[in-house]
């Protein structure tokens, strides 16, 4: 489809969940996207480190750890209804580790899992690999801008990491080496596809997001740029 006629959001077949009230607790959170007890450890274990370190740097917003849950944990884990055989994973603009650290937990023992967290803050990286060498995780933590790296991986994701056009740019070598783009955004993503589409052409398709009724999960292919943003 046209970058400037984006569809109508709309579920993926086999893919989504229909839109329901999410998950509350920890409980509901791995009945809803098929957790181990493990696992489910594991993100409990991660909401209790950004916690702490919350303290001292402040990571995220208190709201954040009030729905941490719903509206973070719930919201980065449905990703993989979208790419259940992706392995490898880019997280661009990693921050407090929405989405990569919650899909690292979940693709944990996965044969060739990885996710890369790229975070241009340092300070932001040393929480990432501290959670990560808590849980031993499958992480590679990357200090650096998003367009430098020359990473090879099956999806490249991001979350309220940039407005559309900007964000493309920062996915482009992503996206040449073959990777696939879902991006979580809000309800504004039409006007930044209208945006995007004055400087870049590419393939974008919208489905509604399972965490809250305005979000929509946003996948985009083919990239090529028009004019420089």
């Amino acid at each position: 489809m046209s970058a400037a006629a984006p569809r109508r959001p709309e579920p993926v077949p086999g893919t989504q969940l229909a839109f329901a009230p999410a998950p509350q607790t920890p409980a509901a959170f791995q009945a809803a996207v098929g957790a181990s007890d493990a696992q489910r450890a594991e993100v409990e274990a991660y909401l209790g480190l950004l916690t702490e370190w919350n303290g001292k740097m402040n990571l995220v917003g208190p709201s954040a750890l009030a729905e941490f849950w719903p509206r973070h944990a719930f919201d980065s884990a449905q990703l993989l209804r979208f790419a259940p055989e992706a392995a490898t994973w880019a997280d661009l603009g990693a921050g407090a580790g929405f989405p990569g650290l919650v899909l690292a937990i979940l693709l944990k023992g996965r044969a060739g899992a990885k996710v890369h967290l790229v975070e241009s803050m340092a300070k932001r990286c040393r929480f990432l690999g501290e959670v990560a060498a808590a849980l031993s995780l499958p992480v590679e933590i990357h200090n650096a801008r998003a367009e430098d790296l020359g990473i090879r991986v099956d999806i490249v994701t991001a979350r309220a990491c940039a407005p559309l056009p900007r964000l493309l740019g920062y996915a482009e070598p992503y996206l040449k080496r073959g990777a696939t783009g879902l991006f979580l955004k809000g309800q504004d993503v039409v006007s930044e596809l209208t945006e995007a589409a004055k400087y870049w052409k590419f393939e974008a398709e919208l489905s509604a997001s399972s965490s809250h009724p305005e979000g929509r999960i946003l996948q985009v292919k083919g990239l090529a740029r028009v004019r420089k943003v």
